[in-house]
């Protein structure tokens, strides 16, 4: 048990940060980078210095001094090639080109919401209790992103009729008296229905991005939900697209959580009835 915590806490410090270092002390110091890889907050390549390899950047910008033998990914933040060569293709998201598609979205990166206001706070707590819940109900994790997968538009459609359920649910509880204090369960029940719909929804998304980025690699289920509740936090971030993000989230994801309770065999149509029960061959037992 104490390995366990330890393990925990180590995974909730990494994740903390990594975030912290994409905010506006990372974008201070830029570091340095020497060789292809995936890096958390600003680096520079500095001038005369060749990178081998792609590199790919989160939450922070990314200054071309020097050479990249390979691609440049920035998410987060901007490329800024001055005087330097990228040999490779160079994309950025949620930075510039953000700027171009959807024009109310800030014209910072995710630094500036931290210094302004408490929204990241909140969005990276939400994100370090997801992880938490995935630890604990690994198994129920991946049935909804099994869900997700396979289902799509049902879980979207088994999520509304959950939300709309829960008000008249709770009444109905009330209104037998008896049953008063399941009401709280109810809602305590929600919420970890949620969180594990945003965990599995964050390593559908995770995985995704990291097979987009290394298609050759398969990334460890750990290391696929950091880096979707990373995207996710980013996105929902955004003013106004942030709002649609998080409810398109809890949408989905409560619906796949929903659909874990239903069989497979029910929820694709596509079952098969089980198999007849054969009886022993060989010949007859005698009898007395």
């Amino acid at each position: 048990m104490t390995a366990r915590l330890t393990t925990l806490l180590v995974l909730l410090g990494a994740f903390a940060v990594a975030l912290f270092a994409s905010t506006g002390v990372a974008q201070a110091h830029p570091r340095s980078v020497y060789h292809g890889g995936t890096y958390f907050g600003s680096v520079v390549v500095e001038p005369g210095q060749v990178v081998d390899g792609d590199l790919n950047v989160f939450f922070g910008n990314a200054e071309i001094l020097g050479s990249v033998n390979g691609d440049v990914n920035v998410f987060g933040g901007n490329i800024d090639v001055r005087g330097g060569e990228v040999a490779g293709q160079t994309h950025a998201i949620a930075g510039a080109v953000t700027q171009s598609i959807v024009p109310w979205a800030p014209s910072t990166t995710v630094e500036t919401a931290y210094g302004s206001d408490s929204r990241l706070w909140w969005r990276v707590a939400w994100a370090a209790v997801a992880l938490v819940v995935f630890l604990i109900f690994p198994v129920r994790t991946r049935m909804a992103l099994d869900r997700l997968e396979q289902h799509p538009g049902l879980s979207t459609a088994a999520g509304l009729v959950g939300w709309v359920a829960v008000f008249p649910l709770a009444i109905l509880l009330v209104v037998t008296v008896l049953l008063i204090p399941l009401v709280p369960l109810e809602f305590v029940l929600l919420m970890v229905a949620v969180f594990i719909g945003h965990a599995a929804l964050a390593l559908l998304i995770g995985r995704r991005f990291y097979e987009l980025l290394q298609p050759t690699a398969t990334p460890t289920p750990l290391v696929a939900l950091i880096l979707g509740l990373a995207l996710l936090t980013a996105a929902e971030l955004v003013p106004v697209v942030g709002v649609l993000v998080m409810l398109l989230v809890g949408l989905v994801g409560v619906g796949a959580v929903i659909l874990t309770f239903i069989p497979e065999q029910t929820v694709g149509g596509t079952g098969f009835p089980p198999p007849p029960q054969q009886g022993v061959s060989g010949p007859p037992m005698p009898i007395g």
